[in-house]
C-alpha cells in the first residue's frame, strides 16, 4: 500500500512565487526517497532523511505530514511502539492544516491503521478494533477501496485474538473478494486456515492452507509457504497424523534452509521434536532439540532457546536424568532473565530515543526563531517597501474585484431566473406526458379487458353445454349398457331353452321308439304266457327283452351327458361357451390344460354347471362388461377363480340366493368349497376349491 501524501502543483506559476514551488519539489523527492528506503528495509537511511526534513524552519505542509508520517512507520517496526505513537500523533496534528479534505482524510485512514496496529501489539485489541472501525468508516466515506480492505483485515485480526472468531471469520472472507493487493489475500486464506484449526475443523483449515499454498507458489512468496506448511503439519500433529505432520515440517525446513528463513526452520524443527516427545520417542527429540539449540545460540533467538531447554528439562526427567533437567532448567532461567534485561534495556532505549527527540526538537524551534528574528531585522527596510507596492496593488485589486464581484452576481442572479424557468417548463412537460402515459396506460388496459370477458363469458357457457352433454352421454351411455346387458340375457336363455327343448324331444324319442316299444312287447309275451300257459323258452326270451331295455336305458343316461363333452375336450368346450357369450371381453387361462381335459366326467359336468349359473348371476346382477376365469389344477385340488369388474354388493347385507345355494349343493357333491369377496363398485371375486379324481381312460 502506498505512503505518498503528495500532489502536483497544476496551472500557470507567477514568477515571485516560482523559487519556493521549486524548493518544495526538492522536499518532495527527498520524501518519495525516504518512503522508497523505508519500503526496501533501508529503514535507518529513511529515518534519517525524515528527521533531517523536520529540522528545517520553512517546510510546507504536506511534507512535515509525510515526514511524521514516515518516523511513525520506522518506529512500528522497530516496536518502538510509544515512539511510533508519539509521531502519529503529530502526523494528525500537522495534517488537520492540510486544506484537500479528500487528502486529509486519507492521511487520517493511514495514521488510525497505525494507532491500531500499535495498540494490537501492545495487546490492547478493543483500543485497535476501535481504530480499524473509524478507518473503515473514513475510507468508505472517500471511497478509498485499498484502506477499506486494509482496515478490514486489521480488524478481523483484533476480533480473532479477542476470541471472537464468527466475525473474524465473516471479515477475512470479504477481504477474498479483493483482487488488489495479493498480501491481503494471502493474509486471509492463512488466518481463515487457522481459525479453523482453533475451531477443530481441520478438514476447512486444511482447504484454505492449501488454496493459500497455490496462490503463494504461483507468486514464489517462500517465506509465506513455509508459514503455511507448518500451519498444515500443526494440524496433522493435532489430528495424531504424525506421519504426515514430519513429512510437510521437513518440506518446510528444506525451503526455509534453502531461502535462509531460519528462524521459520527453527520453528519447524521444535516442532518435530514435540512429535517426538509425543511419541516417548526420546533419543530423536532431544537429538532434534539439541541441534535446534544450536541454531538458537548461533543466531540469538533467545525465546526459542528457552523453550528448547524448557522441552529437554521434561525429557531428561522423563529418563530420570536429573542432572540434566537441573543443568537445563538453570539455563532456562538464565536465558529468561537474559529476555527480562533487554526487554527493560529495549524500554529504555525507546524512552531516551523519545527523550533526545524532544530535545532536538526544542533545539530546532530555538534556532527557527534566531534565525526568523535576524532575518526580520535584515528584511525590514526592503519588506516595508515592497509592503507599501504590495498594498497599492492589493487595493486596485480589491476595487477591480469589487466591480467583477458586482458583475459576477448580476449574471448569477440572471442565470438562476433562467435556470427556475427552465425548471418550470420541465416540471410542465414532465406532468403532461406522466399524464399522456397514464391515459394510454388505462385505455390499453380497458381494451385489452373488454376481450377477456367476453372470452371469460363464452369459455364459461361452453363449459355448461358441455356438462349437459357430458350428461346426457352418461344417460346414453347407461341405456346402451343396459340394452346389451338385456340382450346377452335373452340370448342365454334363449339358448338354455332351445337346448332344453332339443334334449327334451331327443330323450321323448327315445322313450318312445326303443324303451317304449320293448316294454310293450314285453307286456304282449307276459299276458300270451298266463293265458295260453305258454312254455319256459317264452321266458327266456322275455328275459332278452328286459336285457336290451336295460341296454337302451343305460345308453339314454350316456347320452343325456352333452355331445360336446363326448366329442370335444372339456377345456376347449369351457372357452368356446365364455368367447360366445363375452367375446374379447373376456380371459380364460387354464393350467395345466391336458390334466384338467381328464377330470372326471361327473365333476366337468357340475363345473361347467357351476360357471354356467355364475355366467347368468354376473349378465342379471352385476352389470359387468369383463370377466376373468381361471382354473387351476395342483395337486389333485382344484382351483377355480370367476372374477367381474361389476357394481359388486355388500356381503353382510345380501341374502343369499338360489343360484349360490345351488352351487354350493353341487359342490358338496365332491366336498367343495365356495368363498366370495365383493364390495360395492369394486366388482366380485369368486373362488371355488374342490378335491378331483382323475378320468379313466378305459372308460368308455
Amino acid at each position: 500500500m502506498s505512503l505518498f501524501l503528495l500532489a502536483q502543483a497544476n496551472g500557470d506559476v507567477k514568477p515571485h512565487i516560482k523559487k519556493s514551488i521549486d524548493i518544495e519539489y526538492k522536499e518532495k523527492e527527498k520524501i518519495d526517497q525516504a518512503f522508497n528506503l523505508l519500503n526496501n528495509n533501508k529503514e535507518k537511511e529513511a529515518r534519517e532523511i525524515a528527521h533531517n526534513l523536520l529540522l528545517k524552519r520553512k517546510l510546507d505542509t504536506r511534507s512535515k505530514t509525510n515526514a511524521n508520517l514516515l518516523l511513525a512507520h520506522y518506529f512500528n517496526n522497530r516496536e518502538l511502539i510509544d515512539s511510533s505513537l508519539f509521531y502519529a500523533n503529530q502526523t494528525l496534528k500537522v495534517g488537520a492544516l492540510v486544506e484537500n479534505d479528500s487528502l486529509k482524510d486519507r492521511l487520517y485512514g493511514l495514521v488510525y491503521n497505525l494507532f491500531a496496529i500499535n495498540y494490537k501489539k501492545k495487546g490492547l485489541y478493543e483500543e485497535s478494533s476501535k481504530w480499524h472501525i473509524k478507518g473503515i468508516d473514513i475510507s468508505q466515506k472517500y471511497n478509498e477501496t485499498n484502506l477499506y480492505y486494509t482496515h478490514t483485515h486489521g480488524l478481523a485480526n483484533a476480533y480473532r485474538e479477542m476470541g471472537n472468531y464468527s466475525r473474524s471469520l465473516k471479515l477475512f472472507k470479504e477481504c477474498l473478494t479483493y483482487k488488489g493487493d495479493k498480501e491481503i489475500i494471502y493474509g486471509s486464506l492463512i488466518n481463515i486456515g487457522t481459525i479453523y484449526s482453533k475451531l477443530k475443523d481441520y478438514k476447512s483449515s486444511n482447504e484454505y492452507y492449501q488454496k493459500a499454498l497455490k496462490l503463494v507458489r504461483e507468486d514464489e512468496r517462500y517465506s509465506a509457504l513455509v508459514v503455511i506448511k507448518i500451519n498444515m503439519a500443526t494440524n496433522y500433529q493435532d489430528q495424531n497424523d504424525f506421519n504426515k505432520a514430519i513429512t510437510l515440517y521437513n518440506e518446510a525446513i528444506e525451503i526455509a534452509e534453502k531461502k535462509e528463513y531460519k528462524q521459520l526452520a527453527l520453528i519447524a524443527r521444535l516442532k518435530i521434536g514435540s512429535i517426538y516427545v509425543d511419541l516417548e520417542n526420546y533419543k530423536n527429540a532431544e537429538m532434534v532439540y539439541s541441534s535446534g539449540l544450536h541454531d538458537a545460540v548461533e543466531l540469538g533467538y533467545l525465546n526459542e532457546e528457552k523453550i528448547i531447554y524448557d522441552n529437554l528439562k521434561d525429557i531428561y526427567i522423563e529418563q530420570h536424568d536429573y542432572k540434566k533437567a537441573l543443568h537445563c532448567a538453570t539455563q532456562s532461567f538464565r536465558v529468561k532473565d537474559s529476555i527480562n534485561k533487554l526487554q527493560k534495556d529495549k524500554e529504555i532505549d525507546e524512552l531516551e530515543v523519545q527523550y533526545k527527540t524532544l530535545q532536538k526538537e526544542k533545539e530546532i524551534k530555538v534556532l527557527q526563531v534566531e534565525n526568523y528574528n535576524r532575518k526580520l531585522e535584515l528584511k525590514n527596510q526592503d519588506e516595508a517597501i515592497k509592503n507599501l507596492k504590495l498594498q497599492q496593488e492589493v487595493e486596485k485589486k480589491e476595487n477591480e474585484n469589487q466591480i467583477l464581484s458586482f458583475q459576477n452576481a448580476s449574471e448569477k442572479k440572471l442565470n438562476e431566473i433562467a435556470l427556475l424557468k427552465k425548471d418550470q417548463e420541465i416540471q410542465e412537460t414532465e406532468l403532461i406526458r406522466e399524464k399522456s402515459i397514464k391515459n394510454t396506460i388505462l385505455y390499453s388496459f380497458l381494451i385489452l379487458l373488454i376481450p377477456i370477458i367476453g372470452l371469460l363469458i363464452i369459455y364459461y357457457q361452453k363449459l355448461q353445454t358441455q356438462s349437459e352433454l357430458n350428461k346426457k352421454q352418461e344417460e346414453i351411455s347407461e341405456q346402451k349398457i343396459s340394452s346389451l346387458i338385456k340382450d346377452q340375457e335373452l340370448k342365454v336363455i334363449k339358448a338354455s331353452i332351445k337346448g332344453q327343448d332339443k334334449e327334451r324331444k331327443r330323450i321323448a324319442q327315445e322313450l318312445h321308439d326303443s324303451i317304449g316299444g320293448n316294454l310293450a312287447a314285453i307286456k304282449l309275451k307276459l299276458n300270451n304266457s298266463i293265458n295260453n300257459n305258454t312254455e319256459t323258452g317264452y321266458l327266456s326270451t322275455i328275459n332278452n327283452q328286459i336285457d336290451d331295455t336295460y341296454e337302451l336305458v343305460r345308453s339314454l343316461s350316456h347320452n343325456l351327458i352333452p355331445k360336446k363333452f363326448i366329442e370335444n375336450k372339456f377345456c376347449d368346450v369351457l372357452e368356446e361357451y365364455i368367447n360366445s357369450i363375452w367375446g374379447s371381453n373376456s380371459a380364460f387361462t387354464v393350467y395345466p390344460r391336458k390334466k384338467v381335459d381328464l377330470l372326471d366326467e361327473n365333476l366337468q359336468i357340475e363345473i361347467f354347471k357351476i360357471i354356467q349359473e355364475l355366467t347368468t348371476n354376473t349378465i342379471k346382477h352385476a352389470k359387468a362388461n369383463y370377466i376373468e376365469l381361471q382354473i387351476n389344477l395342483i395337486e389333485n385340488e382344484l382351483n377355480i377363480m370367476f372374477e367381474d369388474n361389476g357394481i359388486g354388493f355388500n356381503l353382510k347385507n345380501n341374502k343369499e340366493g338360489i343360484g349360490f345355494k345351488n352351487i354350493k349343493n353341487r359342490l358338496n357333491k365332491f366336498h367343495g368349497t365356495l368363498h366370495v369377496d365383493s364390495r360395492i363398485n369394486r366388482g366380485t371375486i369368486i373362488n371355488i376349491e374342490t378335491p378331483t379324481l382323475t378320468k379313466n381312460k378305459n372308460e368308455v
